[in-house]
């Protein structure tokens, strides 16, 4: 899996340059930061960024850092509530306490003189220069604190790229077999529509919620990807086929049309058929139950069954959709698929994804945007300009 080499590749220099007293900290945890990115482990990834002094993480936490020192001194009812107000505020960016702020960690960053909530570059710079210059201290930071800042992001780096790495290498339980076919079904479903893509994604991660109010919106929100989908792939017809109405509300139907005329063999045909017409009428069912207010029968699981319905008919749709329906020729790169950025930059599937997203999000892409996308650097920028058509 390109996603795996990739990942353990990036570990492998990572580890490197943690283990060697003259690497750099900072490029062993950015490397870590985009393997956290891959493998979809957020909590790793905001450690990663708080070290890189990712200011929607290090803001909230100087604060509740300075209510907490300030606590050592005044015990007051008052500076409690400010405490639970600060630490509230930190569980809603997701920071976790014994993970995002440990006791070891917020004694480092407490530390001024060892430069606090900044990026570990900056740190490993002003440390470099007062050992260049044979100073103790610039008046500001001192040598020693900047040295143990240092070897605590350094092991703590370590010990993260050490499991990833060996959860990758030797045991493979990064990834199961569901991860596959999502991982799979969210590129293609990219490919052919992204606002249907973010759609999927966001009923996948609407089931993980502890809200029930969220597992209603994966139930709603996979019956309207479908119906999005089939106006994608079977538009609206005012023929009947085989008996079947192709109307705007008749999405299943047309779902079940385009298999018809997609699938040359019979017995892939009607399994493929079977499938859509079976969740077809059970997010149907849901959904009148739901308008009735059935909520005690409306629960995670189903919310999780109807997502891993949809993406297994997804699956089986986009497995059939033809070549024809991708774009050819030298693309303009404001148009190229995730495909065609992976193949002709020679990026990592997961760069071309990010270049994908970016491009989605702001609306076009020139060489000066490319190159602020993280892992883009000037050879791809470079390479981008030989192979598609790009604004300078």
């Amino acid at each position: 899996m390109k996603q795996n080499k990739e990942s353990l590749r990036l570990l492998e220099e990572a580890l490197k340059e943690l283990e060697s007293p003259k690497g750099s900290v900072l490029s062993a945890v950015q490397k870590v930061s985009r393997v956290s990115v891959i493998l979809d482990k957020s909590d790793i990834h905001m450690w990663c960024q708080i070290q890189l002094g990712e200011q929607e993480y290090t803001r909230a936490l100087k604060k509740f850092l300075d209510v907490l020192l300030v606590r050592q001194d005044d015990d007051s009812q008052e500076v409690i509530d400010e405490l639970d107000e600060y630490r509230q505020e930190l569980e809603k960016l997701g920071l976790k306490s014994g993970i995002h702020y440990t006791s070891e960690e917020l004694g480092v960053k407490a530390n001024k003189s060892g430069g606090g909530y900044v990026n570990i570059g900056y740190i490993e710079e002003m440390y470099a220069d007062l050992l260049r210059t044979k100073r103790g201290n610039d008046g500001t930071h001192y040598q020693n604190n900047l040295n143990v800042h240092i070897h605590y992001v350094r092991k703590k780096a370590h010990e993260l790229a050490s499991k990833l790495f060996n959860d990758l290498k030797f045991t493979g339980t990064i990834g199961n077999c569901f991860d596959l076919l999502r991982n799979e079904v969210d590129d293609k479903l990219l490919d052919l529509d992204p606002v249907l893509a973010e759609q999927l994604m966001l009923a996948f991660k609407s089931v993980s919620s502890t809200k029930e109010e969220e597992w209603s919106q994966a139930l709603t929100t996979c019956r309207r990807l479908l119906e999005g989908l089939a106006d994608n792939i079977f538009p609206v017809k005012k023929e009947k086929t085989n008996g079947r109405v192709l109307g705007q509300g008749q999405y299943v139907n047309r779902i079940w049309a385009f298999m018809d005329s997609a699938i040359e063999s019979d017995s892939n045909k009607a399994l493929a058929k079977t499938h859509v017409d079976f969740l077809g009428a059970w997010l149907e069912k849901i959904n009148k139950l739901a308008n009735k207010g059935v909520h005690a029968e409306l629960g995670q699981l189903e919310a999780t069954k109807a997502v891993f319905h949809t993406y297994l008919v997804i699956a089986d749709i986009l497995e059939y959709l033809g070549e024809s329906s991708m774009p050819k020729g030298k693309p303009d790169i404001n148009s190229a698929t995730i495909d065609e950025l992976e193949a002709l930059l020679g990026v990592s599937r997961n760069i071309a994804k990010e270049i994908f997203k970016y491009r989605v999000k702001e609306g076009s892409l020139d060489s000066e945007t490319l190159a602020t996308i993280n892992g883009v650097g000037v050879k791809t920028v470079n390479k981008a300009k030989e192979e598609f058509t790009i604004d300078e």
